[in-house]
């Protein structure tokens, strides 16, 4: 075992573990950030979804060594005007349902408009592909995305 530095939503966290472990057990485990959420373990769901320097990043099979010194945002340290706008298109579209999903497609999305904030159609259900919603509200999540990106375009 072996001591890893890494940057978490601004913080310096200093934990024991081996270089292979993968960096959703130690936000879920070790440092109880339980908004990334565990779903297939195989990066398929992307109930997962963290940011690794600004990427959308699988924890489940990401492992520490993987990061190094980049930064990592999770759910919890999420924030800006892009998030902002994303938190609010997702209330005001009522995405959520079970909510088991929600932080990983919120953390693609939020990676997404930053890239640019014109997106259509194609280009969202592309980004989201890889975040599956058991309780289908995709259209919903489609048009979340959309309000999100007026929002921007309006700030």
């Amino acid at each position: 075992m072996s001591t890893t530095r890494l940057t978490i939503n601004g913080r310096v966290h200093e934990v024991r573990a081996e270089p292979d472990t993968p960096l959703l057990w130690l936000l879920r485990g070790e440092l109880q950030m339980t908004g990334t959420k565990f779903g297939c373990g195989m990066a398929l769901c992307g109930a997962c979804t963290v940011h690794v320097d600004g990427q959308p990043t699988r924890g489940c099979v990401t492992p520490l060594e993987a990061v190094g010194a980049r930064p990592v945002t999770t759910i919890e340290g999420l924030a800006g005007p892009v998030a902002e706008a994303v938190r609010a298109a997702w209330l005001e579209h009522d995405v959520s349902q079970c909510g088991w999903c929600q932080s990983g497609q919120i953390m693609t999305t939020v990676a997404l408009l930053a890239a640019n904030p014109r997106q259509t159609d194609a280009d969202i259900d592309a980004a989201l592909a890889g975040n599956l919603c058991r309780c289908g509200t995709y259209p919903r999540i489609r048009a979340a995305v959309h309000a999100a990106a007026k929002r921007l375009a309006a700030a």
